[in-house]
């Protein structure tokens, strides 16, 4: 079996491609799935888990064909069905190789609206984003709320489904160069992070969803309400994550929610999200594809800071 691995430690890994890999077989309940795309996480590299495999496939987010399925599968889906799935940080294979195992509770129909490419790009991207708003920040409808890194993956879909399930005024802080794309998304407000004192020109907002981190976050930060939350996803995490120390305007807004968190896989809520891909009012991430005897390539692409949407890998067309 074809497959990406990575070889090295944490301090210098390095990443390969290999076609000896043995084929992974369904127990229990999991689907085996042949791969047609997976998306490439530049991140993942820094991942405990994956060191921690038998053969050290990386990716998480794919899309494919449901191959076989486990002897006491009991689920809707059955052999031949496209589906796209987040596989969990801690599988004992990653997803980008010609095939891979999933969970029933991790899988989910692919929309037929989008292609393996795109629907490969979206799970842990729109699954981060929906549990931002819907588990985390639990907002009314029509709340205020600012995006910090609104043009990237996981910040085009917090823009999309903070408009589409709350009807939400969102304020987006991307490059002034995306600004027009992430007006397109639902954003009514872009501001670009280069301006100087940009925190002061928002105002009060119920939420702030953040994926950058650093000085972006902190002055974020400054614009949530008492009572509201701030939600990060961001890598490296803030300190105050770890309770290393307070947040900096914590004493002036004791009520404020602060949350970090790691996305948890889910079919359920990825079964949602596609009923929004399919009727068009969510949109996918805009994607760059590479063949699959190019993954090195594709995962030098993907760690270029600045690039817009997504990188995929195809491994079946």
């Amino acid at each position: 079996m074809k497959a990406v691995q990575i070889l090295g430690d944490k301090s210098a890994p390095s990443v390969v491609l290999t076609d000896n890999l043995p084929q992974p077989t369904a127990s229990g309940s999991d689907l085996l799935i042949r791969v047609h795309a997976a998306g490439v996480t530049a991140d993942e590299v820094s991942w405990p888990e994956v060191y921690n495999t038998r053969n050290r496939i990386p990716g998480h987010d794919i899309s494919g064909v449901v191959s076989a399925l486990g002897p006491s599968y009991a689920g809707p889906l059955a052999v031949g069905d496209e589906v796209f799935a987040m596989l969990a940080a801690d599988a004992s294979q990653g997803g980008q190789a010609e095939y891979a195992v999933a969970s029933q509770a991790e899988v989910a129909r692919k929309p037929t609206a989008i292609s393996h490419a795109e629907a490969a790009a979206l799970p842990i991207p729109v699954l981060t984003a929906w549990e931002a708003i819907v588990e985390h920040a639990k907002l009314e409808k029509g709340a205020r709320v600012l995006v910090t890194g609104a043009s990237g993956a996981v910040g085009v879909q917090l823009v999309q489904l903070a408009k589409q399930l709350l009807g939400a005024e969102v304020i987006g802080v991307a490059s002034s160069r995306n600004h027009s794309y992430i007006k397109e998304l639902g954003a009514s407000t872009a501001i670009d992070y280069n301006t100087a004192g940009w925190e002061e020109s928002v105002g009060s907002v119920d939420a702030v969803f953040d994926t950058a981190g650093g000085e972006t976050l902190r002055k974020a930060s400054k614009t949530v309400r008492d009572g509201g939350a701030v939600v990060t996803v961001a890598d490296p995490p803030p300190p105050w994550a770890f309770g290393k120390e307070e947040p900096e305007p914590s004493k002036a807004k004791p009520q404020v929610k602060w949350v970090y968190f790691v996305v948890t896989a889910s079919g359920e809520t990825l079964g949602k999200v596609a009923e929004l891909l399919q009727a068009g009012t969510v949109k996918p991430l805009k994607v760059t594809e590479f063949p699959s005897d190019k993954a090195v390539d594709a995962w030098e692409f993907g760690r270029q800071r600045g690039r817009t949407g997504k990188v995929v890998i195809q491994f079946a067309s």
